[in-house]
C-alpha cells in the first residue's frame, strides 16, 4: 500500500491550499536526462517544487546517460535548463541547495558497470544527504529501453528497498502500441517493481483543469442534476495542435495520433467526465469508477462511419510552404500514419445511454487548444417567434485545459434594447489566470511530487490502460486494412470525412 508521506511544509503561507505536504528524505533519478522531456519539463518542475520548500532539504537529483559528462558539467546544464524554464522566480539560494545533491552518472542502458555506479551513487547520497534509502527512478526513455532498464535495476539490486524504504518507477507514454505490447511491458516492469511502486506518468491528469472536472461536478449542486442523457446531447473532447511533429519521427510514425493522443489523454479526460461520483478522492476510488466508465465503452457497429483518420497534406500559404507529414524529416513517403483521428464512442450505462463522446486529436489544426465540450440537448419548446431565435445553439459548458485554463458556458439571452424577444447565444467565462493571484503549478511538479509522496490518484491502472487498448485496437486493425489516409488542409480544423461523421448523427463540431 502506498503511504502518504506526514511531513507538512513548514515555508509554505498557511492561505495557500494547494500542493500542502512535502516529501520525506529522497532522491529522484532520472533516465534519458539529456532528452528534450527532462530539459523542458522534468528539470526545471523539480527546481520550482524545491523553490516552493516542498522538496526536503536532503533532496537528491541524479542524471543518468550515456554523455560523457562529469557531475560539474552536468550541474551547470540543469542550472541553463532551470533558468530558461522555470515557473517560479529563479534563488540562488534555492539553487545552492538543490545543486548540492545532484549527481551524473555516465553509462548506457546495457552496461552493467554502469548500474554498478549508479547504485553507489545512490549510497552516497544515503550516507551524505539522508535520503534514507528512499529513491524514484524516471524512465524518460523509448518504451523499448524499458525492460533492460528495469532488469539492470534489479540485478544491481537499485529496485530492492531496505527496511523502511522506498523504491518506485516512473513510466512516460505510451504504454505499450496496443494490447499485448501494454501487458508484456507490465509483465517485465511487475517482475522488478511491486505494482503500487509503478507510477504511469500521463501528464494531462497533473492539470489543474483536469483535476477542476472533479469540483465542477462533485463540489456545485447545480452541475451534477443535469450531467446525464436527459439533458446532454453529446460530448466533445478535443486536443488539437497547430505545429506538426517536430524532431519526433522516430516515435510518431507508426504510432500515430489516435496511438498518441487518444489512447491515453483523451479517454482518461472521457472517463472523469462520465465517471459516477466516487466515494471519497482516494486513489482506489477514484480508478474504480473511471475503471467502470471505460469497461461499458462500446464502439460503433460500423467503423467506416464511425472513425475517420486522416493526414495532414503539404500546401503554401501565402509565400510560406507548409510541409505535410509526408514531407517531414525522417518519414516515410509511403507512411500510412494518421496526424488525425476521430472517433465516436458510446458508454453503455443509465446515465449515459444514447449520448455519443467524439474524442478527436490531430497536427496542423487550426489552433492549439485542448477542451472538453458538454454540449446539451435543446429546450423541447421554444416560446419565441422563430425569427428571434434563429442563431441560438446549443447550451454548452466547455471545459479549457490549454492553454487558457477555464470553464466557458454558452447560454441564450435577450438582446438588450427593444421590445422584442430577441434570444441570442451568450458566454460566461471562468479563467484560472484571472481568478487567482498564484499561476497554477505545472502538471510535472504535481506529478512528481505525487510519486515522491507516494499518493497515486492521478495515476492510471494497468487495467486502465489494458481497456483503453482493447477499446482502441479494434479501430487500428479497421483502419490498417484502409491503406494510405486521405490530405487535409494545414490551419483547417481536419478532414471533411470527420465533418460527415458528426453529420450523419444530426451534429457538427465545435470551433473552439
Amino acid at each position: 500500500m502506498h503511504q502518504p508521506s506526514p511531513w507538512t511544509n513548514p515555508l509554505r503561507d498557511p492561505r495557500d491550499l494547494r500542493l500542502p505536504r512535502i516529501a520525506g528524505p529522497c532522491s529522484l533519478v532520472i533516465f534519458g536526462v539529456t532528452g528534450d522531456l527532462s530539459r523542458k519539463k522534468l528539470l526545471p518542475a523539480v527546481y520550482d517544487l524545491a523553490n516552493r520548500g516542498l522538496l526536503p532539504p536532503s533532496f537528491g537529483l541524479i542524471g543518468f546517460a550515456r554523455r560523457d559528462w562529469t557531475t560539474e558539467h552536468f550541474i551547470d546544464v540543469v542550472k541553463e535548463a532551470v533558468r530558461q524554464r522555470c515557473r517560479t522566480p529563479f534563488r540562488e539560494s534555492t539553487w545552492t541547495n538543490l545543486s548540492q545533491g545532484i549527481r551524473f552518472v555516465q553509462g548506457t542502458f546495457d552496461d552493467s558497470a554502469a548500474f554498478e555506479r549508479l547504485s553507489d551513487t545512490v549510497a552516497e547520497l544515503d550516507r551524505d544527504r539522508g535520503t534514507r534509502g528512499n529513491h524514484a527512478f524516471y524512465m524518460s526513455v523509448p518504451p523499448s529501453a524499458f525492460p533492460v532498464v528495469s532488469r539492470q535495476l534489479a540485478a544491481s539490486g537499485l529496485s530492492h528497498s531496505g527496511e523502511g524504504a522506498w523504491r518506485r518507477v516512473i513510466i512516460e507514454k505510451p504504454f505499450g502500441r496496443d494490447l499485448a505490447t501494454a501487458k508484456d511491458l507490465d509483465r517485465v516492469v511487475s517482475e522488478v517493481f511491486d505494482p503500487s511502486s509503478v507510477f504511469r506518468i500521463d501528464h494531462y491528469l497533473g492539470k489543474e483543469t483536469v483535476q477542476n472536472i472533479l469540483a465542477l461536478r462533485f463540489a456545485n449542486s447545480m452541475y451534477e442534476p443535469i450531467w446525464n442523457s436527459n439533458y446532454v446531447d453529446h460530448v466533445q473532447i478535443t486536443m488539437a495542435e497547430d505545429i506538426g511533429i517536430g524532431g519526433r519521427a522516430g516515435y510518431y510514425d507508426g504510432i500515430g495520433a489516435a496511438r498518441d493522443v487518444i489512447q491515453n489523454h483523451l479517454l482518461q479526460l472521457m472517463a472523469l467526465t462520465a465517471m459516477e461520483e466516487p466515494v471519497s478522492f482516494s486513489a482506489a476510488d477514484l480508478t474504480a469508477e473511471k475503471t467502470k466508465v471505460l469497461s461499458a465503452v462500446r464502439l460503433p457497429k460500423d467503423l467506416s462511419l464511425n472513425a475517420a483518420r486522416d493526414q495532414c497534406a503539404e500546401e503554401w500559404q501565402g509565400s510560406h510552404k507548409i510541409v505535410g507529414y509526408l514531407g517531414e524529416k525522417g518519414i516515410d513517403p509511403s507512411s500510412t500514419t494518421e496526424t488525425y483521428a476521430a472517433i465516436r464512442l458510446d458508454v453503455d450505462t443509465r446515465r449515459w445511454a444514447g449520448v455519443p463522446f467524439y474524442p478527436r486529436t490531430g497536427k496542423r489544426l487550426g489552433k492549439r487548444v485542448t477542451e472538453i465540450a458538454v454540449i446539451f440537448k435543446r429546450a423541447p419548446h421554444l416560446p419565441f417567434e422563430q425569427t428571434a431565435v434563429r442563431e441560438l445553439g446549443n447550451n454548452a459548458i466547455v471545459i479549457r485545459v490549454q492553454p487558457d485554463e477555464g470553464v466557458t458556458m454558452r447560454f441564450g439571452a435577450k438582446v438588450p434594447g427593444g421590445t422584442a424577444m430577441e434570444v441570442r447565444d451568450v458566454s460566461m467565462d471562468f479563467s484560472y489566470g484571472r481568478s487567482f493571484t498564484e499561476s497554477s503549478p505545472e502538471a510535472y511538479e504535481r506529478l512528481i511530487l505525487d510519486v515522491l509522496l507516494g499518493d497515486p490518484p492521478l495515476f492510471p491502472t494497468t487495467e486502465e490502460v489494458n481497456l483503453s487498448w482493447r477499446i482502441l485496437d479494434p479501430i487500428e486493425e479497421f483502419w490498417s486494412t484502409l491503406g494510405q489516409p486521405q490530405p487535409y488542409r494545414s490551419g483547417t480544423w481536419g478532414p471533411a470525412e470527420s465533418d460527415a461523421m458528426l453529420a450523419r448523427d444530426g451534429r457538427h463540431w465545435r470551433m473552439p
